[in-house]
């Protein structure tokens, strides 16, 4: 195996996109003791994403899903239903990650284990071979791989930076065989990386995925960083967080500058019906064409958040989703969406 792959490269979330992908609740899913207030939230972000590009939505059912949307005025004409078998919703997770080879684009099927075993998969992990089957990519070529990865696990700059957490990635239930040396020569190799920062600090309870990256750190525009923060010193995350901070000054870009750091405010802590924490992040946004959906909460910080996103994307349209419907189930608005990038679709 190759160190390094420069034909390779693995494009930032902010460059032009073909269509996001998504996959609608159903009665089997998670969401079923709350499934309106689910599907209201993903009308929220299709009709958000379907006035900028495309929408691929994996369903149960086409009839009874196209009715709904119908309903809720969402117009058909930007989305593209697929009926297929899903676990879940987390197309972040499941869906393929698409690099530029040569230019032309390239999709990755990596394996799809359930967060490292933690919850039933086998047939989100199918989902991207049997969107490819059905021409959901167009003439895109896909490629399944055996290494489990997960999208929310990895952040680009679109220049060869990849960004990333080692309680994740080295997590003993997804790739076991392999240290960190090992995954990095994979992360080289597929995605043409030609550095690697691992973030070793942070994490959210509630948070089922080992601390992905999507809910603590994100790549932006002009070597920026946009973090999650938390000045509130009674909280149990402060301390982690304040690591995290201390860890992301001392990281540099390719060409050895350090970032320019944006760090989000902490909402107020969010619990479920049991009193168990959950992981309100604001941190887990979705960057589309011309505009970037930021997750909400009903809090006060909201609007602070708001801000420091539009500060960091400027010229595009900051489009609030209220996301404490997601959060029930441990995931925000970034977690249930997977953008692929311009020229996957014809």
């Amino acid at each position: 195996m190759t160190k390094d792959n420069h034909q390779r490269r693995l494009p930032a979330e902010w460059e032009p996109q073909s269509a996001v992908l998504l996959a609608w609740p159903h009665e089997q899913t998670d969401w079923s003791n709350q499934l309106d207030a689910a599907r209201q939230t993903f009308c929220a972000i299709i009709q958000a994403i379907s006035q900028f590009e495309k929408v691929i939505l994996v369903v149960k059912s086409c009839l009874e899903t196209e009715s709904y949307l119908a309903k809720h005025q969402i117009k058909l004409e930007q989305i593209v239903l697929f009926e297929l078998p899903c676990n879940d919703t987390w197309a972040r997770d499941f869906g393929p990650l698409c690099v530029y080879e040569g230019g032309q684009p390239l999709l990755l099927d990596f394996t799809f284990n359930g967060w490292g075993k933690k919850f039933a998969a086998e047939q989100d992990n199918r989902l991207t071979r049997g969107l490819h089957a059905a021409g959901a990519f167009g003439l895109t070529a896909c490629y399944t791989l055996p290494l489990v990865l997960e999208g929310g696990s990895i952040e680009s700059d679109g220049q060869g930076t990849l960004l990333t957490t080692s309680a994740c990635l080295l997590e003993k239930n997804r790739n076991p065989e392999l240290g960190q040396q090992a995954i990095e020569m994979h992360l080289r190799e597929l995605f043409g990386a030609r550095q690697i920062l691992w973030l070793d600090h942070g994490a959210l309870l509630g948070d089922d995925t080992d601390s992905h990256i999507d809910t603590l750190v994100r790549m932006a525009p002009n070597n920026s960083l946009i973090f999650q923060g938390c000045d509130d010193p009674q909280d149990e995350h402060f301390p982690p967080l304040a690591q995290m901070r201390q860890q992301l000054e001392s990281f540099r870009t390719f060409q050895g500058q350090p970032f320019r750091l944006l760090e989000l405010p902490w909402p107020q802590a969010c619990f479920d019906e049991k009193g168990a924490r959950l992981p309100a992040t604001y941190a887990n946004f979705l960057v589309i064409n011309q505009a970037v959906l930021v997750p909400v909460y009903a809090d006060p910080a909201d609007a602070q958040a708001l801000e420091i996103i539009k500060a960091a994307f400027t010229g595009r349209e900051i489009i609030p989703i209220d996301c404490r419907s997601l959060i029930q189930q441990h995931g925000s608005l970034h977690c249930v969406t997977m953008q692929l990038p311009a020229g996957v679709l014809p």
